[in-house]
């Protein structure tokens, strides 16, 4: 494959930092050691370093020349809070945290750009090198803009990776337009009359009226909802009741949507609330809905697309790349950063095309090292091609 040989000859010393990263996992804005190591590399490698950004986010940023042009590439750097259960040496020393993800891979490879761009240096601009903290339900990317990212670090286009399961390793995938979900929480809590359960016509049973929301809100999507539109409404838990003998007073349902356009995630969210408001006076009970906007739909911008697509082309070669990609019902928080700058994320192939390895946030999932010269190239050829143009 056309990778790199620089990015060949450091793979050793790229594998060794993400393992070290892997074995000793942080939690959302806890990031602190995993970004003391990364502020020390850039640093080490002469780019210059701003902290603090999101709590424990960082920049590292290279210029050369007079241009004003500028690109920013993002990595995240938190784990999952869960038990690993793999064996190897480099397993999470951390209880209730691991690297299930990939977030490892991606922090490391974007270290590795980092140092072959500090080397090379062969481009006219600006390059900001986005580390962010929380992506896994924190919204870090969200806090870094908050927090001024782009007015600090103006960016003409940002790019990013992430590492795909199941995909050849190596190869590299993406699509204009949505690429992940929108992924928003709702609760719905109803409150009826609760008696004797011998006695069912005394009482306002929420048990019943959240048995028909389950039911109900299944609806939305197989008769609201265009068949071609990627849309899911699941029911995750529903609580209610504590005695065999006893009607509740109180039940609580609760869930998550998957949209893809906001056109989908607004239509999606009226009718939850009307379906609960004809429960509600059908029944005779209360119900109180509360929905909560999560991260919104990860949409690459086309001509960024089209660009990583070609970029790929030229590491992975023409038949390691695919530009058709289905979209994924997962969310991820670099849908803020796209929201202000026009870019795109891509999936990056971590092997196991044969079901064989684990998928993300399994116990036994691991970052395949071999991915990191295509994504380091992947990240170097993108900003040579960038600002170069």
């Amino acid at each position: 494959m056309p990778v790199l040989p620089r990015s060949l000859e450091i793979q050793g010393e790229i594998s060794a930092i993400r393992r070290d990263i892997h074995a000793h996992p942080e939690l959302a804005y806890e990031e602190n050691r995993t970004s003391d190591i990364v502020a020390a590399k850039l640093a080490e490698w002469g780019l210059e370093v701003t902290r603090g950004l999101g709590k424990t986010g960082l920049v590292g940023t290279l210029r050369k020349g007079n241009s004003l042009k500028s690109i920013g590439l993002r990595a995240d750097m938190d784990c999952l809070p869960m038990d690993e259960t793999n064996d190897f040496e480099h397993r999470s020393q951390n209880p209730g945290r691991m690297h299930a993800c990939g977030h490892d891979g991606h922090t490391a490879m974007l270290l590795g750009a980092a140092k072959v761009l500090s080397e090379k240096r062969d481009f006219e601009g600006a390059v900001h090198f986005i580390f962010q903290p929380a992506e896994e339900g924190g919204g870090g990317g969200k806090k870094m803009i908050d927090d001024g990212l782009f007015e600090k670090f103006p960016c003409d286009a940002v790019f990013a990776i992430h590492n795909k399961p199941g995909l050849p390793l190596g190869m590299i995938a993406t699509k204009p337009g949505a690429l992940l979900a929108a992924a928003d929480r709702w609760d719905l809590r109803i409150t009826g009359k609760g008696g004797h359960a011998a006695h069912p016509h005394l009482s306002l049973d929420p048990l019943i009226v959240a048995a028909n929301l389950v039911l109900s809100l299944q609806t939305i999507v197989s008769r609201n909802m265009d068949p071609f539109a990627s849309s899911v409404v699941t029911v995750g838990f529903v609580k209610g009741g504590s005695a065999y003998n006893v009607i509740p007073t109180d039940a609580h349902v609760g869930g998550t949507t998957r949209t893809t356009t906001p056109e989908a995630r607004k239509l999606i969210e009226a009718r939850i609330r009307e379906i609960c408001e004809g429960a509600a006076r059908m029944y005779g009970v209360k119900i109180d809905v509360e929905y909560r906007y999560g991260y919104p739909p990860t949409i690459n911008n086309a001509q960024r697309a089209a660009f990583a697509i070609d970029v790929a082309a030229g590491v992975c070669g023409p038949h390691g790349v695919r530009d058709n990609v289905q979209a994924s019902m997962g969310a991820e928080d670099f849908s803020y950063m796209l929201e202000k700058v026009p870019g795109a994320m891509v999936w990056l192939g971590n092997g196991g095309e044969d079901g064989s390895g684990a998928g993300l946030h399994n116990s036994r999932y691991d970052f395949n090292d071999m991915a990191i010269p295509f994504g380091v190239s992947f990240f170097v050829n993108t900003v040579e091609r960038f600002l170069g143009e």
